[in-house]
């Protein structure tokens, strides 16, 4: 339920940095989505303080992160439209901030595995690399992909997408771990898909609008370039005219 307001963040920083317009609709959205989401997980936990406020602080980074994200990824002079250069420049980034924490939280426990640093059996230690490596190139297509959805749309389009599958992984533990959905959560589920479709409506409609603006502004200049080319072809029959009368 706290993670549902990184929404309600990102859509704050877009304000913030003008990356998105205040629009009633924009607003509308945001509030199903999240509302939808937290009426959905309502009462499926116990409440945890120390919890929360981690949760709520990663939720506020997230927001500046994927928002100033958009900023990079949009702005032609840096150079920086495709995913791949993108994550050159920021995963060592990433990696630098989170290997501290890997070294004191799992640092000490793959140091004394006998699956890794004291392996006996080198087929153990190959599968093991190799569930790791599939892992790795999983992340890495995760990160491409929402890289790539930043840079063509918005980090609150990501956003919705991120809470689209957490409303799939909750619809998947009710039949495959038996979790037990109030009529609470089945009418946030409804609210949460209405904004989420709601979001994919305007976008759809925007996509149009912008494709008939191009439309619209590439035949006032072909109708100049036109008007441009008569004039110079008109004097030149009237030189050779002339030429043929003398």
């Amino acid at each position: 339920m706290t993670k549902s307001s990184a929404i309600l963040f990102i859509l704050f920083f877009s304000l913030i940095f003008k990356l998105e317009e205040l629009r009633l609709a924009l607003v509308l959205v945001v509030l199903l989505v999240a509302g939808g989401l937290f009426m959905f997980t309502y009462e499926s936990t116990q409440f945890n303080t120390e919890g929360f406020m981690l949760v709520l602080g990663a939720s506020f980074l997230g927001g500046i992160r994927w928002t100033l994200t958009q900023m990079l990824m949009q702005k032609a002079e840096l150079g920086l439209q495709n995913p791949i250069d993108t994550m050159f420049h920021l995963q060592p980034l990433m990696f630098l901030g989170l290997f501290p924490l890997f070294m004191a939280i799992e640092g000490l426990p793959m140091a004394v595995s006998e699956k890794l640093f004291r392996f006996h059996d080198g087929w153990v230690l190959l599968a093991l690399l190799g569930k790791l490596s599939l892992g790795g190139l999983l992340a890495f297509g995760l990160g491409f992909s929402e890289f790539l959805l930043v840079s063509r749309t918005s980090s609150l389009t990501l956003s919705i997408a991120g809470i689209f599958k957490e409303v799939c992984t909750l619809l998947l533990a009710t039949h495959v771990l038996g979790d037990h959905l109030s009529l609470l959560n089945w009418l946030g589920f409804a609210v949460c898909l209405s904004g989420i479709s709601l979001h994919v409506t305007l976008k759809a409609f925007a996509s149009k609008g912008e494709k008939a603006q191009k439309e619209a502004g590439s035949s006032p200049d072909l109708e100049l370039l036109l008007r441009h080319s008569e004039p110079e072809e008109v004097p030149e029959e009237e030189d050779v005219g002339t030429q043929v009368q003398r």
